[in-house]
């Protein structure tokens, strides 16, 4: 092969294998998101419990929002581009600010 040719990439079954992680990662964040709320509301009501929830909330959607994204990105081509690390890192962040919240919320 020369120096300017690339070969053909076959990608196989990794878009699928991304995406279906992708779900999961979102099935995890709602799960925590929904034991997030739950230990809000359990033994009380607080003002700290009540606004750590809703920033856990608030950040679920946002991972759900980007990971959306990126599941359609996947579907919609047989070779889809690379994540960006401006949604890369976002994601992360969501992540884990959210895990930070979850913690918060087992604290208070």
């Amino acid at each position: 092969m020369s120096a300017g040719v690339r070969p053909v990439r076959d990608p196989g079954l990794q878009p699928e294998r991304t995406r279906l992680a992708w779900r999961r990662t979102t099935l995890a964040s709602t799960v925590a998101a929904v034991l997030a709320v739950k230990a809000a509301l359990h033994g009380g009501v607080s003002v700290s419990g009540v606004l750590a929830c809703a920033l856990c909330c608030g950040l679920w959607l946002a991972f759900l929002l980007l990971a959306h994204r990126r599941i359609h990105a996947l579907s919609a081509t047989a070779s889809p581009a690379a994540l960006t690390p401006r949604h890369a890192t976002a994601a992360a962040l969501c992540a884990v600010a959210t895990a930070v919240c979850a913690a918060a919320l087992v604290v208070l």
